[in-house]
């Protein structure tokens, strides 16, 4: 008689979007990419896998690659005010008790923090929270709209059984600011088979959800100081800067350098990574975003203002310039010579497989949670 494998659910709003290639839901952050990653990594691994994700019109229950997939609430659904309770707590609930796992996962600072905990408290579950921006640490810097849904956020943070960050700077802010102990565990890459063999036709390539602190107004000043080179932006709007992206859409259309493509699927964007020479991250804050590692693993330098653990210098990964005005030389240094961009690109290549392989973080955290738990996949 065999036991069957352990249970993991990973609890990421839009996650079906990412697992789906679903184009509805287009702006999709770092943080659906890494659950997706992770969800078919243990799938690999033998785990039985689930996803509470947010309804974009799915099928309740249906499973994709390994991962069954529970729904909660559509977004605009519900009456204001009130809908805070029902669709979305009812639902969310009603979700986590489908996926009926032994362990959840869940990152970003936010309500759905605090909901898993309450469950896992009350069925006697676990839970992982792992951190994703590094305000997710800063007390009252947290994204996150409402003083209600940072209660919530702070009641989950400690009752997470256990808490993995990005980082050395994110485990210190961790630990000064809520006296919670971490474990750095290195983001997932999605390893394609080879750097590339497409024309390098995009000189400057840009990829973020518009945001403030994405600085995405910069792409547009760099873009008009370097008017002989390409640049492509691909970032959606979000609720909370909703106009920001607007104004960035209506300024990109005056920089005739410049393509501004607005929100790309995941399902899609890599293929723009391929062709770029370099990335360029205009973050004045980060976790350790996604788009590095979509980068670094095609052979493409970045460069960057937010350089996380000084990773980028430490490893020669690309360049990370201290002001908006050192933005313009770093790139050209890379633009301006071929055989430079193309040795760091292999080099990042090579980093991101040895350390950064899908299979390799679901391990290490598969580790972890036995360690902690006890929970085994035997």
């Amino acid at each position: 008689m065999t036991s069957e494998a352990p249970k993991i659910c990973f609890v990421e709003a839009l996650g079906y979007a990412v697992l789906s290639g679903n184009k509805r839901q287009a702006s999709t952050g770092g943080e659906s990419v890494q659950h997706t990653l992770l969800a078919k990594a243990f799938a690999d691994r033998g785990w039985r896998v689930s996803m509470v994700s947010q309804d974009l019109g799915q099928e309740d229950g249906a499973t994709i690659d390994g991962v069954q997939v529970w729904k909660t609430f559509e977004q605009k659904a519900g009456l204001p005010y009130l809908r805070f309770f029902h669709p979305r707590l009812t639902s969310m609930w009603r979700a986590l008790k489908q996926a009926d796992a032994d362990v959840y996962f869940q990152s970003c600072a936010g309500l759905m923090t605090g909901t898993v905990a309450r469950y896992v408290t009350s069925r006697g579950r676990k839970m992982v929270f792992r951190g994703a921006h590094d305000t997710d640490f800063i007390p009252g810097q947290e994204l996150i709209t409402y003083d209600r849904d940072r209660r919530f956020y702070y009641y989950g943070l400690k009752r997470a059984g256990l808490i993995s960050v990005q980082s050395e700077a994110q485990q210190k802010l961790l630990r000064d600011n809520f006296d919670l102990p971490s474990v750095i565990v290195d983001m997932a890459a999605e390893i394609p088979p080879s750097a590339s063999d497409q024309e390098r036709d995009i000189d400057v390539l840009w990829v973020n959800n518009i945001r403030q602190f994405k600085r995405p107004e910069i792409v547009l000043e760099v873009a008009k100081a370097m008017p002989e080179k390409s640049f492509v932006m691909i970032g959606g709007p979000m609720r909370v800067d909703r106009d920001l992206y607007y104004r960035m859409e209506e300024e990109a259309q005056a920089v005739d350098n410049l393509n501004f493509l607005g929100p790309v699927p995941y399902s899609e964007v890599n293929s723009y990574f391929a062709r770029a020479k370099v990335f360029l991250n205009t973050s004045d804050s980060e976790g350790f975003p996604n788009s590095f590692l979509q980068a670094w693993v095609r052979g493409v330098p970045v460069v960057s203002y937010f350089d996380p653990d000084g990773f980028i210098a430490s490893y020669g990964l690309g360049s990370s310039p201290d002001s908006q005005d050192a933005f313009v030389p770093a790139l050209t240094a890379f633009l301006g010579d071929d055989a430079h961009r193309q040795d760091v690109g292999a080099r990042a290549r090579q980093f991101v497989i040895d350390r950064y392989s899908s299979g390799v973080i679901a391990e290490h955290y598969e580790q972890l949670i036995s360690e902690r738990f006890g929970i085994e996949n035997s």
